[in-house]
């Protein structure tokens, strides 16, 4: 191998090692707001769940069960110890049966944060998933053919689609879909409600429309991307050079000017990709889909803490994550980020 080979290859070695270290520092600066902006909301757990006639002593002993007498800084370093060691603590709205019901809910009983997210959480990924298997080659396809269409009818009536779909709020394009999808034409279920017991048909089934819903709002940011990608690369000399030979259109689009316009494509794909992750709240309140923005709203409503922060955790780590993926994939990609002058 040779000494350049090897020069370039500690490069990106050293430009992921550096995009990791930011990644993390970055997690744990967002952890400090995820436990700040949650621990400054209004209201109290305890008297929440004892009710306004409460004694005061009985509200303090709750409390203290729970460790909210503790000062912050306390709670925070135990929360933050808990999950490096994988344990998000005990849910408030839990804790009570899972001492009737002798469990240790911090050891994955009922009360167990890390054991209410992991079903949900997967859910979401399959949601996400699913969403993301139609919207990615779609958009992509449909790109490809806007630029290579560029002014046409088809190029008009895709830019029109998606800037509808983009300028339209996730619900109203659920309830549409619902209408036409579940109310006039009852082909998909308008209710998301999969539980693990199900076939792997019954789910993808029961997931299709609120997997639509999410197509339609990502769909239309990766397609506009890659065209606008695409047509930017257009006027570059090497396109020019590749007309020049007689080469079809769609050859120099695919095989010429697709490949050096990854970087901006890859960055918009895991984007949206992050987006399919957190922001699936709306959806899935909508559809009632079992997912983790269904649990956030229902802890939310409860102010049921250790959940609430534990979900706000986990979208900004799939987010970071896929942010901190796109960067090392163009990296990759383009020969001129490895190599900055």
């Amino acid at each position: 191998m040779s000494l350049a080979v090897i020069s370039g290859l500690k490069a990106v070695a050293l430009i992921i090692l550096n995009r990791l270290a930011l990644g993390v520092v970055t997690l744990f600066a967002v952890s400090v707001l995820i436990f700040a902006a949650v621990n400054i909301l209004p209201g109290d757990f305890a008297q929440a769940i004892l009710g306004q006639g409460a004694t005061e002593e009985a509200v303090e002993a709750i409390r203290e069960d729970l460790g909210l007498n503790k000062n912050a800084i306390v709670r925070y370093a135990d929360w933050l110890g808990g999950i490096l060691k994988g344990d998000f603590g005990v849910s408030f709205a839990q804790a009570n049966f899972s001492s009737f019901a002798g469990e240790d809910a911090s050891k994955g009983g009922i009360g167990s944060v890390a054991a209410q997210l992991e079903p949900r959480f997967k859910n979401t990924l399959f949601l996400a998933g699913v969403a993301a298997i139609i919207a990615v080659p779609l958009s992509l396809v449909l790109g490809i053919m806007a630029a290579l269409y560029r002014n046409s009818v088809f190029d008009r009536f895709v830019n029109i689609s998606t800037l509808t779909s983009i300028s339209s709020p996730e619900f109203f394009l659920a309830y549409v879909l619902i209408l036409f999808l579940s109310v006039l034409n009852p082909l998909l279920p308008s209710l998301s409600n999969i539980y693990v017991e199900m076939t792997f048909a019954d789910r993808l089934h029961k997931t299709l429309l609120p997997a639509l819903t999410l197509t339609l709002v990502v769909m239309a940011h990766m397609m506009r991307m890659t065209r606008a990608a695409i047509i930017n690369l257009l006027a570059s000399p090497y396109i020019e050079m590749a007309r020049l030979k007689g080469i079809k259109p769609a050859r120099v689009i695919v095989f010429h000017a697709l490949p050096n316009a990854l970087a901006p494509i890859i960055n918009v794909i895991a984007l949206n990709l992050a987006y399919l992750v957190t922001g699936v709240v709306v959806v899935e309140v909508v559809f009632v889909y079992p997912g983790i923005g269904q649990l956030f709203v229902d802890s939310v409503k409860i102010r049921d803490i250790p959940v609430v922060q534990a979900c706000c955790l986990v979208f900004a780590a799939a987010y970071i994550l896929l942010n901190l993926t796109a960067d090392i994939f163009s990296i990759l990609s383009n020969p001129r980020l490895r190599h900055p002058k």
